[in-house]
């Protein structure tokens, strides 16, 4: 009887591509398992190059997301073809052009995650660890917070996010969700210039946000999916032309507004969001960080020091 391979780099191209195409492939994507299926060619290159050190869940009924990507039944399929996002049976976004197919599936996920884990506290941010503390870096998208995300884990850092900062209720502790940093527009070639050693998926241009481009998360953090970050530090970053770094602290009582502005389920939560999210800010340094040049950006992060060294 064949076993599942443990990883997804254990699957041939033709071996992954037959079984999208079938039964479908469940991956463990950090704390969750997705079970994809697709016949489209550009989701199979996505997945056996962004994913390939990610492990394999034993065929079975149960993922916490069902998605497919599907191409229409209708004349689309040919003419102007596109591509439909499946969630549990359902298309929740309207179609998208074909060759943004594999975008589409990490978009797609990026919204199973933020509408369905409501057992955690979701915020809108990119989310560094080293040394057992974590950077929490909340910022509206064109700030730079995914460019000095993937700057940052390419220098050491580990990668638990670049999307999505994943806070249990429990304990105020960060889950990881280690996936594809996503790139848009100019930080492609930045990034292709300050990691030339990064792995790097085909351009995808036309899109609603612009030329976007994933980069392979680093394999030890995706080998570290299931170890949990205490957080350290809330950073909004800013990119601005031509200025220097700036570092500058926030006082808490507005750090957790402009936090709970960037959740997608704090109203949801009630009370324990609050909770959760008041003590998170509490043992955290809080900062506005304005940056232009990554190599001043990784300085200033490597001489962050957690509250309880910094005394």
């Amino acid at each position: 009887m064949n076993q599942t391979p443990p990883h997804v780099g254990a699957l041939t191209r033709r071996e992954l591509e037959i079984r999208l195409a079938g039964p479908g492939i469940y991956v463990h994507t950090g704390a969750f398992i997705t079970h994809l299926r697709s016949t489209i060619s550009s989701v199979a290159e996505g997945i056996s190059q962004m994913y390939a050190d990610f492990p394999l869940a034993a065929q079975s009924d149960f993922a916490d997301f069902h998605v497919s990507l599907d191409r229409p039944a209708n004349l689309r399929r040919w003419y102007k073809p596109q591509v439909f996002f499946r969630f549990d049976g359902s298309t929740p976004f309207r179609p998208l052009p074909l060759d943004q197919a594999f975008a589409f599936f990490e978009w797609g996920l990026n919204w199973c995650v933020a509408s369905q884990a409501h057992r955690y506290l979701i915020i809108h941010a990119a989310v560094v660890e080293k040394d057992g503390f974590a950077a929490i870096l909340p910022a509206p998208p064109g700030s730079g917070k995914s460019t000095l995300c993937a700057a940052l884990v390419t220098r050491g850092w580990r990668l638990l996010s670049d999307e999505l900062a994943l806070i249990r209720l429990v304990d105020g502790k960060l889950l990881p969700l280690p996936r594809p940093v996503s790139l848009k527009n100019a930080s492609i070639q930045i990034m292709r210039d300050y990691a030339p050693d990064g792995i790097f998926a085909r351009e995808v241009r036309g899109t609603v946000k612009g030329t976007v481009c994933l980069m392979k998360p680093p394999r030890d953090s995706v080998v570290r999916a299931g170890e949990l970050a205490h957080a350290a530090w809330i950073i909004f970053p800013k990119y601005q032309a031509d200025t220097g770094p700036q570092l500058v602290a926030l006082p808490k009582s507005r750090t957790f507004m402009r936090v709970a502005e960037n959740s997608f389920n704090y109203s949801l939560l009630g009370s324990r969001a609050f909770e959760t999210l008041g003590k998170v800010i509490d043992g955290s340094q809080c900062f506005d960080f304005t940056y232009s040049a990554l190599d001043d950006a990784m300085e200033v992060f490597s001489s962050l020091k957690p509250m309880a060294l910094a005394a």
